[in-house]
């Protein structure tokens, strides 16, 4: 057992007697000191997961915290689009060191270790989990306040993988307003329920277009039911944001972190 034991071995990196030999929670890089891990979940695709994860991960600068972003989305993987980042990552022999965004955001991503991003990723469910697994045990993330894990949508190896193998702390779940959605959220709820993970709460994206000539919100999909959906599973936050074509330009043009404050602390009312 190490000299300053916190027999908490979730976080702990040592490989000593007292580790349960049960858990499957995976040690995490050495070079790593990881506050909170957060997963950002959705029950389906094209929901705006990746861009609550970076949101999520800018307003934690913003407020004077460092954090960091595990692309999960292994196949589909975006966030390195949306901060400008194009360089690849770099391995040591301690391990790989993340990509640095502008605002000092550790990143890691598939599309930071393609000779090309434009590559497809075509590996089997087992070799995906197990890429999610080594940005966490043998990327070096330093020290980091908030570590946001952007999921693929669904329920399916990568989730289940990252609630097994990482010390996840609570998830935060994007949807938007359709009916169809709002059940498909109910899957995510249930199987973060039967995880045992806190859901910290809801982001309803694109939930309304604000009329740019009289201020009213007009509701495309009608009005969700995000408040509904908290209330039945006692989440505790839950957040709307509209359709916003400026910050969507900021996405293809990598200045994610430009985005208004305005924006920035209706998320960061979720941390």
């Amino acid at each position: 057992m190490a000299e300053e034991c916190t027999h908490d071995c979730k976080t702990c990196s040592e490989n000593c007697e007292s580790r349960d030999p049960k858990s499957m929670i995976e040690a995490p890089n050495a070079n790593s000191e990881i506050g909170k891990v957060i997963g950002i979940v959705s029950g389906k695709g094209g929901v705006g997961k990746s861009l609550m994860t970076s949101l999520l991960a800018v307003a934690a600068v913003r407020n004077g915290k460092k954090a960091g972003i595990l692309d999960a989305d292994i196949t589909g993987p975006s966030i390195p689009r949306m901060f400008g980042i194009d360089e690849m990552v770099k391995g040591t022999s301690f391990g790989i060191i993340p990509a640095e965004t502008k605002t000092g955001i550790a990143v890691m991503s598939t599309n930071l270790i393609l000779d090309s991003k434009e590559d497809p990723v075509i590996w089997r469910g087992p070799i995906i989990a197990g890429a999610v697994k080594q940005f966490w045990t043998d990327v070096c993330w330093g020290k980091l306040d908030y570590l946001f894990v952007d999921m693929p949508p669904g329920t399916g190896d990568v989730p289940l993988t990252v609630f097994q193998s990482l010390p996840v702390d609570g998830i935060i779940i994007v949807t938007s307003p359709q009916e169809l959605v709002s059940m498909i959220v109910e899957k995510a709820v249930r199987m973060a329920e039967k995880m045992n993970i806190p859901v910290l709460g809801v982001a309803e994206n694109m939930s309304y277009v604000t009329c740019p000539d009289c201020g009213k919100k007009i509701y495309l999909f009608g009005e969700g039911k995000t408040s509904e959906i908290a209330g039945k599973h006692g989440i505790p936050k839950t957040i709307s944001m509209p359709v916003m074509p400026d910050l969507a330009q900021l996405c293809d043009d990598g200045k994610i972190e430009d985005a208004s404050d305005e924006v920035v602390k209706n998320v960061e009312g979720l941390l």
